[in-house]
């Protein structure tokens, strides 16, 4: 059995592969495990490291450091290439009340744990609660951030040794779990929140439900503008519309810009639905016909665009009405279903509604490609061209008065910022961003795997030695402390003074502690996505500003 012995013990690669590959399926396996509804997640990977590291396994540092950062890396990259396409439009009506929202507990949260450090004179060390605050938020990409700037003091000799801040964020992750759904819970009760009022009140104020495309079948009545063309109308209008077919007496037709409309023409309409009544009352009466008549000259088809010179440009720039008379009257992307507007602009991945004759359609097809290999194909020139310049950015430094050193994005935040850039606007630069969900995914799982497990091994030495210790009891309190307060504030904010719907904040306070078990618990009692789009829409900034906001701590305290 020496060779088992020495593959246990000998630092060469195989070791090390094991080592990782052991703690990561048994931290996945566990993580599985629910307790009370609620399960870790991927996130007991990290335990599962502790575990190992208690026992006296280890990695070679410099490999240990490689592989973390690679996989913080990975796993940042990815989750700005995903919420990247709505991190700008987060900030449009309701959103930006949203956004001040998780903002102000992201930065009560902050003082917080400089109030308390405070109160402790110094007993805890400021980077150690910076580790104790990304553990209370569950915000694993703070804690890299955290890493990195200490890292950074390091080898500029502003500090002799780098603290295990991990161990802080290892002690306070499996109480802030708890402690968000209880804040969560707490606010339920203290409003005496009815969950069918509730959605009673999301289905009649809806903001999501205006934007929305809708069909109408209407007979154009409107003797004033009778005679002039569709282009002149619509911008007469003034609103935002889509006229897909048109039926003048036993003629179906596909209307362009120059298309004469008539009295009595029959019009199928694709509007949102905030645009429905005053359409309705410009063009003329609802009127109802059986569309599937037309269907012996025109036909309707999904095409996926998989042609990567398709990429950023607009429906209107394709010309597909005037040269090939087809409609793109819906673009579906990422399950969302937007007007085919000829200002849209299109990318990969888009699966787009067109209405035309069989011929033309096929002819459209070979324009915008509709090859689904197309899609399965990785690009990965995107992923790395993108690590590559968040890494560039990650380094630049940006100096602030008072502070010992420049702040620097890291490895954490360059490629995050870079990425949301990326996926929203790479296709100026020609670069394809579509990526599928399935692969986005994998590729942040086993990003925050590597981190994880990598943490874990290198702190789980004195892990047990700390929870057991007064400091370990302390760092659990200072925690629970950080991850409660600042939810109940906001919480009583936002449902006290400005009546929000319990739905959208169980998502804003899940989105703004990064909370995936949160979230899983406010989807499973609410039994709608509101959760779900509140927490999508606070998530960039909250990403962005606890990356940044855990550097600032570190190199203004320490």
């Amino acid at each position: 059995m020496e060779w088992l012995n020495s593959l246990l013990t000998d630092e060469s690669v195989a070791h090390i592969v094991l080592l990782y590959a052991f703690v990561i399926s048994i931290g996945v396996m566990l993580g599985k495990i629910k307790i009370f509804g609620i399960s870790l997640g991927v996130t007991f990977v990290l335990f599962a490291g502790l575990f190992v590291g208690h026992f006296g396994f280890s990695v070679n540092l410099e490999v240990l450091h490689f592989i973390r950062e690679f996989g913080l890396i990975l796993f940042v990259f990815t989750i700005g290439m995903q919420v990247g396409p709505g991190f700008f439009s987060s900030f449009k009506k309701g959103g930006m009340q949203q956004n001040m929202l998780a903002a102000l507990i992201v930065f009560l949260g902050v003082g917080v744990t400089i109030i308390l450090y405070y109160i402790l004179a110094g007993r805890i060390p400021m980077a150690m609660m910076v580790g104790i605050l990304s553990g209370a938020v569950t915000n694993t990409p703070g804690l890299g951030a955290a890493q990195e700037a200490l890292r950074q003091l390091h080898e500029a000799g502003e500090i002799v040794e780098i603290p295990q801040i991990a161990l802080g964020y290892a002690v306070a992750y499996p109480l802030a779990v708890v402690g968000i759904i209880t804040a969560l819970i707490l606010i339920r009760v203290i409003f005496k929140v009815s969950f069918d009022k509730e959605t009673e009140k999301l289905n009649t104020n809806s903001e999501t439900l205006s934007e929305k495309p809708e069909i109408l079948t209407l007979r154009f009545q409107n003797k004033l503008v009778e005679g002039r063309k569709l282009r002149d109308i619509k911008h007469l209008i003034g609103r935002n519309f889509v006229v897909s077919r048109l039926k003048r007496v036993d003629e179906f037709l596909i209307p362009q810009g120059e298309t004469v409309l008539l009295k009595d023409d029959i019009l199928l309409v694709v509007t949102t639905t905030r645009d429905v009544e005053a359409i309705t009352a410009f063009i003329g009466e609802p009127t109802k016909l059986d569309w599937k008549e037309s269907e012996t000259q025109l036909v309707s088809r999904r095409i996926i665009i998989t042609q990567s010179k398709i990429n950023g440009k607009t429906i209107g720039s394709l010309g597909l009405r005037n040269t090939i008379g087809v409609n793109i009257t819906r673009v579906n992307r990422s399950g969302i279903d937007l007007l085919g507007t000829s200002n849209l602009v299109l990318q990969v991945g888009d699966r787009v509604m067109v209405v035309g004759e069989l011929a033309a359609i096929e002819r459209v097809e070979l324009i915008l490609g509709n090859t689904l290999k197309r899609l399965n194909e990785p690009h990965l020139i995107t992923i790395f061209v993108g690590i590559f310049l968040g890494i560039l950015f990650g380094s630049i430094p940006f100096y602030f008065p008072g502070m010992p050193m420049p702040v620097k994005l890291g490895l954490a935040g360059g490629p995050l910022i870079v990425a949301i850039l990326i996926s929203r606007f790479g296709y100026k630069i020609k670069l394809i961003t579509y990526t599928t969900q399935s692969a986005n995914y994998m590729l942040r799982e086993i990003g925050i795997a590597l981190f994880l497990a990598s943490v874990g091994i290198a702190s789980g030495g004195k892990f047990v030695e700390t929870v057991v210790s007064s400091n370990g009891l302390l760092w659990i309190a200072c925690g629970f402390l950080i991850t409660i307060l600042p939810l109940l504030i906001v919480g009583i904010v936002g449902r006290k003074f400005l009546k929000m719907n319990y739905f959208t904040l169980m998502g804003i306070l899940a989105g703004s502690t990064t909370d995936p078990p949160a979230l899983a618990y406010a989807n499973a009692v609410s039994g709608n996505d509101e959760p779900s789009v509140a927490y999508s829409t606070v998530y960039p900034m909250t990403m962005f500003l606890r990356v940044i906001l855990a550097q600032i701590l570190i190199l203004a305290f320490v």
